[in-house]
């Protein structure tokens, strides 16, 4: 929601059109949403609660979504069943590195219209992207001593 121009003047109004996009995109294309919030839970919606088969949850007091996001991960049992939708590079690349094939929100919003399998082709796409360190820390290798080689 952050990368959307003037989201933070009317939070409750933001979350709720988000809402209503994602559960159109949910009931259209028969996907299973998730979405995390910061802040504290609304009484419409609280933590846990649906909106039009998209599950709703929000970043525990003191905490934050990004860190809900990677225990939601970290609890699934089908992390390659699972699409993370961020802007947060820390959040992208843990989303990743635990399996789970993730997507840009800017990506997100451009593909909503064009199905899910749209969604999934570009999620498979950006799994096998990302700039040699990225990839050697996640191989771990030492990029040093990689420097060094002919």
């Amino acid at each position: 929601m952050g990368q959307i121009p003037g989201w933070h003047r009317d939070k409750q109004g933001a979350r709720h059109r988000l809402l209503d996009s994602l559960a159109g995109f949910a009931q259209s294309n028969r996907a299973r949403i998730t979405v995390v919030f910061d802040g504290a839970p609304e009484p419409n919606f609280p933590d846990g609660s649906q909106y039009q088969g998209v599950l709703i949850y929000y970043a525990a007091a003191g905490s934050t979504a990004d860190e809900r996001i990677k225990r939601i991960v970290e609890q699934s049992r089908d992390r390659r069943g699972l699409i993370v939708v961020t802007s947060d590079k820390e959040l992208f690349g843990y989303a990743r590195a635990c399996g789970a094939r993730a997507m840009r929100s800017g990506e997100f919003r451009k593909l909503l219209s064009q199905g899910p399998e749209k969604i999934e082709e570009k999620a498979a796409v950006e799994e096998f992207t990302g700039d040699a360190r990225s990839w050697m820390r996640y191989f771990g290798v030492d990029a040093e001593e990689e420097g060094d080689e002919p």
